[in-house]
Formats: structure tokens, C-alpha cells, sequence
């Protein structure tokens, strides 16, 4: 991949280890996302499989740790857990993260394991992930591999091992690099790699792209493009675009055009149309109603004059159904007159945005449209949905409708019994 076209992403420079969310527990039963194993398990504290330590000698770790005017002294490990679950049960997140942070500016290395495990073991919620981050995190510029090695022994998911090695890339990179390989086996995608690349996201986006594209398809190599694509997005959508169309691998360039496009389409969606085209794929058919809903929603005319210069057809009956989709809800007359201007491009996935749309405008309108849909299947099952949830609304009105339009019997039946389950 050249590396002209990501020159200006090297000046970001930002760490993510999981989203910092201020939360409390409430209660000592809550379940836990990362907690499949013992959480009082002592992890080894051998570097025999680290594949290089990278971490600093254990008299420099200390030497570091300066008493401060507000440090606290704890007689007794017992003690030191009792003051960290006071302070994350606190009820003030301001105080509670400045606690928790003077908190472990006091650890030693030898006290991360005991304090992780007792964070652990009162529960983590879904709002407490930034506060294990930061344990975790704190952890690792200790001693990264006693983190990994406790992180590999007691937890079931990679949230802390990615954040612990997001941290130690920060740090020293070929280490944390020389761990994820070392521990990883066989030929699947190393699920190591998607903390070392959210390290490098920002600050090191040549080596972030290499190794992501590295990586066969998996969900691990989606996830590290996920970490990349918020940095290129700041750089703008020129930039982005032409980072996404210098991959190779076709997968992961439809991957990433999948997940951008909707969010280019916002600043730029005439651009943004163009670049669909001009990269024809999967994203192309997935993301042209979004980009044209979008464009439709701010400029119906240009949106409209743009359909018609589209020459494969399922683009243009993409694009067509993202502007019904945005004019439908307003004035359904209008998105009628639209599909009427392009019958042929109206297939059956306009007509059903179209109903679902117009629905709360107009029932009546919106269910008549429903006949243009040519899977019969399909078509029957937009009856019987569309026609009950209007009998809830307004039955009087969904009968009247009934009796004055041919639906088939079975749908006729479906509906009934839909009705009488009510």
C-alpha cells in the first residue's frame, strides 16, 4: 500500500483501550462480561513464553512510584481491597475515577493481580469497562506479560488482553508484537493483533495498515479496522478514500467501504455516490440507498437529477429506493410520483420502503402500493404485517380497506387469526 495517501494521519496519536465509561456497581451479583474463570487464580509470573518482556526492571518500576502528599499506607493487602471497593462503589464519578487513579498510583507490582481479580470478582457491568481498562492498563506499563499471562489464565474474552497489549505497544512495540505471535498458533487470524493495531491507529498508521492486512478475514481483522477507520475519518473523505482504495485484499477494501460510506455520504454524498460507482462491490449495493437517503434529505433535486445518470440498474434502484425512502415519510404522494417517473427501477425492496415509510403518513396509501411488489411471497407477507398493525391503529378504517380490495384468502386468514391472538 503506498504510503503517500496516509502522510497526514501521522500526527494523531491516540491509545484506545475500550471505551473509559464512568459507572458504578450496583450491586456485588452483577454478571460480568470478562469473567469465565476463577477470578482468585494466581497467574504465573514466568516471561518464559513472553517472546521478549519489554517491560522495565522491577527496582525501576518502584523507583518511579514517588510518595505523594496524599498517599495512603495500607497495613495489609485486606485492607487495599477493602479501599478499592469503597472507591468503586463510590456514587460521584468525578471522585470515584480520581480515587481510583490516586488508588493505583500506590500499587506495586506485585499488588495489580490481587486488585484486577478483586475488580473482577464484584462484577463488571457494561459501564465499568473504562475503570478495568485503566487497572489493566496501569498493569501492563508494570508488567505487561504477568498482565497478559493473568489476562490468558482467567479471563474468557479479549477485552483485557487487548487492552493490556494496546497499552504495551505504546510502549515498546516490537515486544508487545513478539508476544502476540509467540503465543498465538495455527493459521486463523491472531486475535492479538487488533490491541497492538489500536495502539498504533494514530500514531504509527504505516505499520497499523501492514499488519492489519496481514491478517486473514476474521472478526479480529475487523475489529482492528474498526480502531483504524475513526483516524482516517478526521483526515478527511479524500483521505479516507484513497487509504480504503489502495487495499488489495478485496474483502477488507468492501469491509471498509461498508463501514465509511454512510458516514462520508453526510459531508460529501454526491462524492461519496461517485466512489460507489467507481468501486463497484457489495458496498456498492448495500450503501447506495443510504448515501442517496442522505443526499435526498439534503438536496432532493440534486439527489433526483443524479439517479438518472446511473447506468447498472441495481444502482439505480438503490438509489432510487434511499430517495423514496426520504420522501416517503414526508409527502407519499411525491415518493409515489417518483416510483411512477421509474417504473423500472422500482423493484421490490422500493416498494417496501416505501410502505413502511408512508405507513405513519397514510396507511391507505401506504398498503396500496403493496401490489406492486411481484414476489408473491414477499408480497402477502407485507399484507398480512401491514394490515395488522393498521387494524390495531384504526380498524374501522384497515376493514373498510379489506372489504374494498382483493387480498388472498390466506392472507385474509392470517390476519383474522392475528387479530383474535390480540
Amino acid at each position: 500500500m503506498k504510503p503517500s495517501s496516509l502522510t497526514t494521519l501521522a500526527a494523531l496519536v491516540l491509545i484506545g483501550a475500550g471505551s473509559f465509561f464512568a459507572g458504578r456497581i450496583s450491586s456485588s451479583d452483577d454478571s460480568t462480561t470478562d469473567q469465565t474463570g476463577p477470578v482468585e487464580t494466581r497467574s504465573a509470573r514466568s516471561t518464559g513464553n513472553s517472546g521478549g518482556t519489554g517491560a522495565t526492571s522491577s527496582s525501576t518500576r518502584k523507583a518511579r512510584r514517588t510518595a505523594g502528599p496524599e498517599r495512603e499506607e495500607f497495613a495489609n493487602s485486606t485492607e487495599r481491597l477493602a479501599r478499592l471497593e469503597s472507591i468503586v462503589r463510590g456514587e460521584n464519578p468525578l471522585d470515584r475515577n480520581r480515587a481510583l487513579l490516586a488508588f493505583i498510583d500506590q500499587l506495586g507490582p506485585d499488588d495489580f493481580e490481587d486488585a484486577v481479580a478483586h475488580f473482577r470478582s464484584l462484577g463488571i457491568t457494561e459501564s465499568r469497562f473504562g475503570e478495568y481498562a485503566l487497572l489493566l492498563s496501569a498493569w501492563a506499563k508494570d508488567d505487561p506479560t504477568a498482565a497478559l499471562a493473568y489476562a490468558k489464565e482467567n479471563t474468557g474474552n479479549r477485552f483485557a488482553s487487548n487492552t493490556i497489549l494496546t497499552t504495551w505497544a505504546s510502549i515498546d512495540l516490537e515486544a508487545a508484537i513478539r508476544w502476540a505471535e509467540t503465543n498465538h498458533e495455527g493459521d486463523d487470524a491472531n486475535p492479538y493483533m487488533e490491541g497492538i493495531i489500536r495502539s498504533l491507529a494514530g500514531s504509527d498508521p504505516f505499520r497499523a495498515t501492514e499488519l492489519l492486512t496481514s491478517m486473514p478475514r476474521s472478526v479480529e481483522r475487523g475489529n482492528a479496522l474498526d480502531a483504524i477507520l475513526p483516524h482516517l475519518l478526521t483526515q478527511g473523505n479524500d483521505a479516507t478514500r484513497a487509504w480504503i482504495s489502495e487495499i488489495t485484499d478485496d474483502s477488507l477494501r468492501n469491509g471498509a467501504m461498508l463501514r465509511v460510506a454512510k458516514r462520508l455520504a453526510v459531508t460529501d454524498p454526491a462524492g461519496t455516490a461517485a466512489w460507489l460507482v467507481a468501486n463497484p462491490s457489495d458496498a456498492t449495493q448495500r450503501r447506495m440507498d443510504d448515501v442517496y437517503r442522505t443526499w435526498a434529505n439534503q438536496d432532493l433535486d440534486a439527489a433526483a437529477s443524479s439517479l438518472t445518470t446511473l447506468r447498472d440498474p441495481e444502482n439505480r434502484s438503490g438509489a432510487l429506493r434511499g430517495i423514496v425512502g426520504s420522501v416517503a415519510g414526508k409527502d407519499p404522494d411525491a415518493a409515489i410520483i417518483m416510483m411512477n417517473r421509474h417504473p423500472d427501477d422500482v423493484n421490490d425492496r422500493v416498494v417496501e420502503d416505501f410502505v413502511w415509510n408512508s405507513f405513519g403518513n397514510d396507511p391507505s396509501v401506504a398498503v396500496n402500493e403493496i401490489s406492486r411488489m411481484t414476489d408473491e411471497r414477499q408480497r402477502n407477507r407485507m399484507y398480512g404485517r401491514t394490515v395488522s398493525r393498521w387494524m390495531r391503529q384504526d380498524s374501522a378504517a384497515a376493514n373498510s380497506w379489506m372489504e374494498s380490495n382483493p387480498i388472498p384468502d390466506n392472507v385474509r386468514e392470517w390476519i383474522d387469526r392475528h387479530q383474535s391472538r390480540q
